[in-house]
């Protein structure tokens, strides 16, 4: 990470004063939401929306399926704060970008993260439309020495050397079983380990392979980086991946994945997964001010 990428602590805070000012929400819980899913935010009561161009310091997102707005509100009378659209490296943003909202989160008061995406399943028992509780995750841009940590270390949100066993909140994901469970949907609902590559392309027979004997569940392009600085400040992580397509690791398969197959997995499963998340946020442990 060169210096020019680096972002400094006022920079956030210019940000969050920014969001502070222009709307009474004080939200204690953030969601991401991958691509196709970000029919989450429509669940939020009391709404204020800002585009991400509005936004002071924002980066703009540039992927179909992700609508680029962040949305203030309430779930079961929890305030929350969600982005209808993440950013990635492939679109040509640094990590520092990529993970820019995540610290802005904070510095509004945010303590638990919730992450969803979109992802390719190799694990063989896996089906199309399953959604997978992210239990673990291998970063392979940060093994590569791409990590949104890179640089001098911000005191003010966290360590320099942050652990990151256990990142998954083992409650969270406890209590996501439980509602599944409820839901009567636990026949589609699976916990793995979920793999971040750089993308944009879709992932090589031999890739596919290589990553299936390394224990992945679920391959995508995004979700490590965000969770690394969430993890960083403190945050506590829930995760779910929808599983949109087969990753393809037999060179006999003619099948291909596209990006528009994607999107229409993620409108399949929409309602599961605004029901799933609602009911989840409604019963975190939280301490909840609106003022």
């Amino acid at each position: 990470m060169h210096s020019k990428d680096q972002i400094c602590h006022e920079d956030y805070q210019r940000t969050a004063d920014w969001l502070l000012s222009q709307t009474q929400h004080r939200p204690k819980v953030a969601i991401i939401c991958g691509s196709g899913l970000g029919m989450l935010a429509d669940a939020l009561k009391c709404q204020d929306s800002f585009k991400y161009s509005d936004i002071p310091g924002f980066p703009q997102s540039t992927v179909k399926g992700h609508a680029g707005r962040l949305v203030f509100g309430e779930l079961k009378g929890k305030t929350c704060v969600c982005m209808q659209g993440r950013f990635h490296m492939y679109e040509g943003h640094s990590l520092s970008k990529v993970t820019f909202p995540v610290r802005v989160f904070k510095l509004l008061g945010v303590d638990t993260l919730i992450v969803t995406n979109a992802a390719g399943s190799l694990a063989d028992s896996y089906s199309c439309g399953d959604i997978m509780i992210i239990r673990d995750h291998i970063n392979f841009p940060g093994l590569a020495g791409l990590n949104p940590l890179n640089g001098p270390n911000d005191d003010k949100f966290g360590p320099r050397f942050p652990p990151m066993s256990g990142v998954y909140d083992k409650s969270l994901r406890k209590m996501a079983f439980d509602i599944c469970k409820s839901m009567g949907v636990s026949q589609y609902v699976q916990e793995g380990v979920y793999c971040m590559v750089g993308g944009p392309n879709f992932e090589s027979i031999a890739e596919a392979r290589l990553l299936h004997r390394l224990g992945v569940d679920a391959v995508g392009m995004s979700t490590a980086p965000e969770v690394l600085v969430a993890s960083h400040c403190g945050m506590r992580v829930f995760g779910l991946s929808l599983i949109t397509n087969k990753v393809v690791k037999s060179y006999e398969d003619n099948e291909t994945v596209n990006h528009e197959a994607v999107l229409e997995v993620s409108k399949m499963r929409s309602e599961t997964l605004q029901a799933l998340v609602t009911e989840l946020v409604s019963r975190m442990d939280i301490n909840n001010n609106t003022t």
